[in-house]
């Protein structure tokens, strides 16, 4: 497995995970929209995405990171906002890599850390992230707002 940061150039492959990724969030399917959405990401540098490939260079997975900052830490902090890996090959250690590819943009940007927000009731990442060293923070609120 190899876990790389993605180019304009993977976009073909990654708008079909990605794709599958909001497909699994009940939105409506739109390859198109996806390729679009992620090219303006990559080039405009507004997130990181980090991929997996297997032994073909097929893309088997992605988790994808906004920046934010900590006004009260005064530092950089990361939102991993996107995680997939193709269904068939979950458990396979796949996310865990991702995950540390994750870890070490945090490191080596010089930020104070990650944070991550998944459904409740997303049981297989409700019991991936507490093994990977992310600790469920039971004393904030968060809220949404939406137009």
């Amino acid at each position: 497995m190899i876990i790389r940061k993605a180019t304009i150039d993977d976009i073909s492959q990654l708008s079909l995970l990605f794709d599958a990724y909001r497909v699994f969030y009940k939105m409506e399917s739109n390859v198109d929209g996806a390729a679009l959405f992620l090219s303006d990401r990559i080039q405009n540098l507004e997130s990181i995405v980090y991929v997996s490939l297997d032994e073909e260079n097929n893309l088997t997975g992605f988790v994808q990171l906004y920046p934010i900052f900590s006004s009260t830490r005064l530092k950089r902090f990361w939102l991993l906002n996107d995680l997939y890996v193709k269904p068939e090959l979950r458990r396979s250690g796949i996310s865990i890599a991702l995950i540390d590819a994750a870890k070490e943009l945090c490191r080596n940007s010089g930020s104070c850390g990650m944070m991550l927000e998944t459904a409740k009731s997303n049981i297989v990442g409700n019991n991936l992230y507490p093994k990977t060293g992310f600790k469920l923070d039971n004393d904030h609120n968060f809220y949404s707002w939406g137009v």
